[in-house]
């Protein structure tokens, strides 16, 4: 192993760096010197444009960083409007690119004590409003429509969590159906009413993205697709690469299955011929008691039926969501035969006594009920993919890594702990409701977190640029930190990579980024060689980042057995370095890095086992939101709730990137 710490290493190597100034004017503060990427000013064969628009003045052959939020809701969304929320799309983007924005109560004109504002703008964003009642919203809520002075339109109107528990129990059905009373017999006051929200949805993208070659910004068209058949999730956000988009796409209420959302993207965008593009990004598997990725063949389908769905499956879904606000969805212990990884008790919303679902996949978790499988978790469903990759011939669960918010507050990439104003307009508000019990689930809200961000590798910020790394799965996420992280893998690395300036070229040149698969082994290398750098959040002026406490490579794999196995190795920094936080002020104790660099190479490697390899990058502790409001609330005086005393409530906590795999395929 090959290391550099911050001491003194990388401000030698930094300084040097620093005599390419074309190459800080085009990154900012995006990467540090050592991490950051050969500037490219004029090859715009980097980027196949698919749209009309200017090159990027900033754009790199070795790729930028860019971070962004790919979940977020606004009022178009049933539940964020029933508790009061009246940001708009236009807002939301705004919001991402460092506006403030008022969140609830709000008096008559719509002003409130709460106004909020990124402590960093976000470099693209997707607002994702629920596609389900998209127009029942709209008519509910406007006077001149027919269903307004329907009973169920006063009733949603009433708002809280009883309005919204009429609209969302109809998508825990299998058969979902819209409101007869809101929609018309026939369904079509909905159907042509969501058409034109779904209009101004597109709209609202194309005026908050930037055209211009200062590419300071990026806004897609997407939705969320909302089914919940039994109480179980099976959400997925539909990202589109540009304005073709069908005229309509589906909602659980047309598709009420995932297949059928494929199968419908697929015809009406993928294969219209116009350059309609998209891919649909599940999130919250910890909430669907094994249905999202448990696998499901209809009995006595063949072989080749299968493997046509597992590479369908793999085409609509290359990346999948593995931290947000309702959790984070890396690992979980507890499960039979998984050894235990203390760093996967982090941000669970459900607590370590559950009942395992086996093969036979439960019901009720999005009310925080039934029970939990080991295919909720993405580390599993990335070795169910090997799995089935030996059986097949197709991995489905190739899957790239993000993180998001899924805030319901408009105001996509808000993660700083320090300031977090909850997620979910009035019914987290204040400091005693987060910390409070919710009343529609048996969780408490305490369990929730600010959320995550995408990050993403990619030649320049356009929504062409940005969709080529989604689908080649150049990304990783983070828990709303920003910590930035190359990952190469190769079989011939020079030993001194991490001291050479030209890191991120040979990485490319020489092996492969994160998201990609190991190319064919050379006959005279026995074991693959992997390539880290990381470089902490700067943070701000008033809120410094924190520094990296180590770096661990995840290792899974299909032994000789053909058994799924799994083991964490620490390839950089110190687990015991005995850095901590001051809970009662929140200042950290004690030093780590600012940047840690490793050359690794797997001693166990066994060129017949299918693997797959992850990085994880840790924080030093750091104080949640939760200590922050417990503080907040001593210094007031205040009782404080029982959340500040519960030990499963984890005050301290240890942000960190979780980057998507590199595979190896014998």
């Amino acid at each position: 192993m090959v290391g550099i710490s911050s001491r003194i290493g990388i401000a030698i190597l930094a300084s040097l760096l620093l005599v390419l100034p074309l190459l800080v004017a085009c990154n900012g503060d995006k990467e540090t010197p050592s991490t950051a990427s050969k500037p490219t000013t004029s090859s715009e064969s980097l980027v196949a444009y698919t749209e009309e628009r200017e090159p990027c003045d900033c754009r790199s052959e070795n790729k930028n960083l860019y971070f962004g939020d790919l979940h977020a809701h606004t009022h178009l969304s049933f539940d964020a409007y029933a508790h009061d929320l009246r940001v708009s799309p236009a807002q939301a983007y705004e919001f991402a690119k460092g506006a403030e924005v008022a969140l609830p109560p709000l008096d008559a004109e719509g002003n409130g004590p709460r106004m909020v504002k990124l402590s960093r703008p976000l470099d693209f964003v997707a607002i994702t409003d629920h596609h389900e009642f998209l127009a029942e919203v709209y008519l509910c809520t406007n006077e001149d429509s027919s269903a307004y002075s329907s009973p169920a339109c006063q009733k949603y109107r009433e708002g809280g969590d009883l309005s919204i528990a009429d609209f969302g129990m109809r998508l825990a059905a299998l058969s979902p159906v819209r409101s007869e009373e809101i929609c018309g017999k026939t369904g079509t006051d909905c159907y042509e009413t969501a058409k034109e929200i779904w209009q101004t949805i597109i709209q609202n993208a194309e005026n908050a993205y930037d055209r211009s070659s200062n590419c300071t910004f990026t806004a897609f068209p997407a939705y969320e697709y909302t089914g919940a058949p039994r109480a179980t999730n099976n959400h997925r956000n539909v990202i589109f690469r540009n304005a073709q988009v069908p005229e309509l796409p589906p909602s659980f209420f047309e598709q009420p299955t995932e297949q059928d959302l494929w199968t419908e993207l697929n015809q009406t965008c993928l294969n219209s011929g116009n350059g309609c593009d998209c891919i649909a990004i599940p999130h919250n598997s910890n909430m669907s008691n094994g249905n999202m990725f448990m696998l499901d063949y209809p009995e006595g389908m063949s072989i080749e039926e299968q493997r046509d769905i597992a590479a369908f499956r793999a085409k609509m879904e290359p990346l999948v969501e593995i931290h947000q606000y309702s959790g984070n969805m890396e690992c979980k212990n507890g499960f039979e035969g998984i050894p235990n990884d203390p760093l996967c008790d982090f941000e669970k919303i459900r607590g370590s006594d559950f009942d395992d679902c086996g093969d036979i996949p439960g019901e009720m978790g999005m009310a925080g009920f039934g029970c939990i499988s080991k295919y909720d978790y993405i580390r599993n469903v990335l070795k169910l993919g090997l799995l089935e990759m030996l059986r097949l011939g197709v991995n489905p669960y190739k899957l790239g890594i993000i993180g998001d918010t899924d805030t319901h507050n408009g105001t996509p990439g808000n993660t700083e702990e320090y300031s977090f104003p909850g997620h979910s307009a009035i019914t987290d508000d204040t400091a005693l409701k987060r910390l409070g019990s919710s009343s529609m689930t048996s969780n408490s809200l305490a369990v929730y977190n600010p959320g995550g961000l995408t990050a993403v590798w990619a030649v320049e910020n356009s929504r062409d640029a940005l969709f080529d790394s989604f689908r080649a799965r150049e990304v990783y996420a983070t828990s709303g930190t920003r910590i930035t992280v190359r990952f190469f893998g190769g079989w011939d690395y020079p030993a001194d990579l991490c001291d050479n300036s030209e890191f991120v070229s040979i990485g490319y040149q020489k092996g492969v980024p994160m998201g990609s698969d190991l190319r064919t082994i050379p006959e005279e290398t026995s074991s693959p060689t992997f390539a880290i750098m990381a470089t902490k959040d700067p943070g701000t002026e008033d809120h410094p980042g924190t520094d990296l406490q180590q770096i661990q490579i995840i290792k899974g794999w299909i032994d000789s057995n053909g058994l799924e196995q799994e083991k964490v190795f620490l390839v950089a920094g110190d687990t015991d370095n005995e850095a901590g936080v001051n809970s009662d002020t929140c200042q950290p104790v004690g030093e780590g890095w600012e940047q840690l660099c490793t050359l690794w190479t797997d001693p166990e490697f066994d060129p017949d086992n299918p693997a797959f390899y992850y990085v994880r990058v840790i924080e030093n502790p750091s104080c949640s939101w939760r200590q922050y409001d417990c503080n907040s609330l001593a210094g007031e005086g205040s009782e404080l709730p029982e959340a500040c005393s519960d030990p499963t409530l984890h005050k301290v906590i240890q942000e960190r990137a979780i980057t998507s795999p590199i595979w190896y395929t014998p």
